[in-house]
């Protein structure tokens, strides 16, 4: 998820690049073994609702792919398959989608899947009252949805949304059991009940999550190694934030797989035969800087650019990463379509503070940062463990910041203070990502209907506070065509206009960073969201 990529051996895939480096190969004669229990180590945070159609985030996304499935899937190329849906057609106009259910299905509580679990899917989905956030942006546009048959609905829409079936694929919106829904939020939470591979079984809170293999399987992703129930009897999915003791853990044995794997210990993976890495980087944007456009000193585009000249990207990490994570140099991942690349912010002090000069801010206090009006320029920068950033980072950017002026006032805080201070507007400058398998994440994150400014203190994921009507229109008709020429252009110039406007910052692609035993086979990432996937998996 964070740190670098070390790619001796590399497979590509459509846009996303994987590397699987260290250990040795299964043998030709190899064949998959049923049985036997996995542990899986994941440094992500500990979820707080196991259902991510509550909420919606990494940590929820990476335990919910093994027991959660979506109406589509989407490959290695963009394209949209066939999975709990069996088939669709969209409207002349564009405002609806006729969708037909596959049938037999059944999920792991016995429940059928028909047209009616799909309609209480969305619907709750859509309803405040379920507390979603990335499952409603991604339904934003959906007006109603009508059962029309046993295993057939149409979905009504507002206006055309060309990257509604990309968001039908994201786990995220998963359909779950209906049947479970009535026993009230807080129970999903501990326990969601889906048409996954596995089912979960319990969670010991702050420890782990055991799912086990759910006996009414028969959906398989489209483009895996085998069919039929899942290899593994159980998985035990621990929570170990530290990275040396996760990466310990997996050195004695004590674990199969672990997650966030660290720059130190994915080169010792690489030097150990019994251990292997497999990385690639996300959708949706990279990790990133941005800056609160809402108040000063941000609201000046001089002060803005200025900031990001005064930040060393390149040099950071080298130092902290390694040098082995690559700079990034455009506002949508290099595993998303339609991302175009832009030069990269250069660190150029001089630059930045001609820049302060310009906007006022040419006076130093007694500690060497600049003041104006007798007010001292500080930069407020709140950021939390599930950022995939190093301390490190945070702290040379602070150093090289205070050589040009500015005062930034790093404020380590636990996710739920982070939300807190994003949801509140208090902070300057966030780091931030979003994991999207869609070019559409640039409508959700910049647009002005994604301010939220009518409910105070409410989740908004325009965190840069900017209003631009030019870029709403772009980003607006790219979410309703499906003509790909079309689609590239308008993002591409959705793009340069947030360049121009130097709100955001990137710095790399956010990742999903694996190490695991040479002795676990058939671990792979499904393509989507390159979320890791156990249902291929076996013990050796």
């Amino acid at each position: 998820m964070n740190r670098h990529r070390y790619a001796v051996c590399a497979l590509l895939l459509g846009s996303l690049t994987l590397s699987a480096c260290g250990g040795t190969a299964a043998d030709a004669g190899d064949q998959p073994r049923q049985g036997g229990t996995l542990v899986y180590a994941t440094g992500d945070d500990e979820p707080t609702c196991l259902d991510p159609q509550k909420g919606g985030n990494v940590a929820q996304a990476l335990l919910g792919t093994q027991h959660l499935q979506t109406l589509f899937y989407q490959n290695s190329s963009g394209e949209i398959l066939p999975w709990l849906a069996t088939s669709w057609k969209q409207a002349a106009d564009g405002l609806s989608w006729t969708i037909e259910i596959r049938e037999n299905v059944k999920f792991s509580d016995g429940t059928a899947l028909d047209a009616d679990a799909v309609k209480a899917n969305l619907d709750r989905i859509a309803s405040p009252q379920t507390l979603s956030n990335t499952g409603r942006l991604a339904l934003a546009k959906v007006a109603s949805v009508e059962v029309t048959g046993p295993h057939t609905v149409r979905v009504d829409l507002k206006q055309p949304d060309g990257a509604l079936l990309e968001s039908l694929a994201q786990v995220w919106l998963p359909i779950e059991s209906p049947t479970a829904f009535a026993r009230g939020l807080d129970t999903n939470c501990l326990h969601p009940v889906g048409t996954g591979p596995y089912m979960v079984e319990s969670w010991t809170k702050q420890d782990s999550v055991t799912l086990v293999r759910n006996p009414f399987f028969t959906t398989p992703p489209p483009d895996v190694a085998h069919t039929g129930p899942a290899y593994l009897d159980k998985i035990v999915w621990r929570f170990v934030p530290d990275g040396t003791s996760r990466f310990a853990a997996l050195q004695s044995g004590q674990v199969h797989v672990i997650d966030v794997v660290e720059p130190q210990n994915a080169v010792a993976a690489k030097g150990n035969p019994t251990l292997r890495t497999l990385i690639a980087p996300r959708p949706g944007e990279p990790v990133e800087l941005e800056l609160n456009t809402g108040r000063a000193p941000f609201d000046d585009i001089r002060v803005r650019q200025a900031f990001f000249a005064s930040i060393d990207v390149a040099g950071a990490l080298r130092s902290v990463y390694l040098g082995t994570v690559p700079q990034s140099t455009s506002l949508l991942s290099s595993a998303t379509r339609f991302n175009v690349p832009a030069p990269r912010h250069a660190y150029d002090p001089a630059a930045a503070a001609a820049l302060l000069d310009q906007a006022g801010w040419a006076g130093r206090d007694a500690d060497g940062y600049r003041v104006r009006d007798g007010k001292r320029l500080s930069v407020v920068l709140p950021y939390s463990r599930f950022i995939p950033l190093e301390n490190g980072f945070y702290e040379q950017l602070q150093a090289t910041a205070k050589k040009t002026g500015f005062e930034v006032k790093l404020q380590p805080l636990e996710t739920a203070k982070w939300w807190i201070a994003n949801n509140t507007w208090a902070y300057d400058a966030i780091p931030v990502y979003y994991t999207k398998n869609s070019p559409d994440v640039l409508r959700i994150t910049y647009t002005t209907a994604a301010l939220a400014e009518s409910t105070p203190g409410s989740y908004h994921a325009n965190t840069v506070h900017l209003k631009s009507a030019d870029l709403d229109r772009l980003l607006e008709e790219a979410s309703q065509t499906s003509d790909d020429a079309r689609r590239g252009s308008l993002y591409q110039q959705a793009q340069e206009l947030l360049g121009a406007g130097s709100y955001t910052l990137p710095i790399y692609d956010q990742q999903t960073r694996l190490a695991h035993q040479t002795k676990v086979r058939g671990l792979r990432l499904q393509p989507s969201l390159a979320m890791p996937d156990l249902y291929d998996v076996w013990i050796a």
